[in-house]
């Protein structure tokens, strides 16, 4: 029996799909060359359908990077439901926020080389801050996870609080990000004899808790 609610939910899961193709073709492919046709094709519906849904590429694009954010997000949630966080220091909650970019590079490297075209993409098409507005709001929202450090660090003295939180944040958030899209898309030095990149990746971890660790 047809309702309002189960029209929405069509609604909703056709959405869905658009935006996963979306995100599919332009992991294959890139964010530039791919057209709004192609992505209907890729989605399996006509191209109108699809501009009910998005009026713009620019738009669709904004869209596709905060749906895959916001999955990134919900599995932090999980990961922090699972571990014991109530019981850990501000040292371990630390080393732990880290652990969830090597985790992202393990497990998402499709994401990392994503974001890497998003942000040239939106950079070269001069997208307006307003439309970007909802985009950086929710990857703010990853600086709630590291206030808890900072604030329990304030009680145990265990990392520095000397450092003001914003520029802790968003150093560790930079050069971790920076660090683990970089071996995603390949950006870096393969000596013949091989490498191990999650050891390197690990040594960088090391180093940034040596930098902001006490004692």
């Amino acid at each position: 029996m047809w309702s309002k609610e189960f029209d929405a939910e069509i609604m909703a899961a056709k959405r869905n799909v658009m935006l996963e193709k979306g995100f599919e073709i332009f992991t294959q492919r890139g964010i530039e060359p791919v057209s709004m046709q192609n992505i209907a094709d890729a989605a399996g519906c006509g191209i109108a359908t699809l501009y009910r849904y998005f009026d713009k590429k620019q738009g669709f694009v904004i869209e596709v990077a905060m749906k895959k954010w916001n999955e990134i997000r919900e599995l932090n949630r999980e990961r922090r439901e699972k571990a014991d966080i109530a019981g850990m220091t501000a040292a371990q909650l630390f080393e732990f926020y880290l652990d969830g970019f090597l985790l992202l590079y393990r497990e998402k490297k499709d994401l990392l080389r994503f974001n890497q075209m998003f942000n040239i993409y939106v950079e070269g098409a001069g997208i307006d801050k307003t439309s970007l507005e909802p985009y950086y709001g929710m990857i703010d929202n990853f600086g709630e996870n590291f206030r808890l450090i900072y604030e329990r660090a304030k009680t145990d003295r265990t990392v520095r609080t000397d450092i003001p939180e914003t520029e802790m944040f968003s150093t560790t958030l930079h050069l971790m990000l920076a660090a683990v899209t970089r071996y995603a898309v390949g950006l870096v030095y393969k000596p013949e004899a091989g490498f191990d990149d999650m050891k390197e990746l690990e040594t960088l971890k090391a180093m940034m808790l040596m930098m902001y660790r006490k004692g």
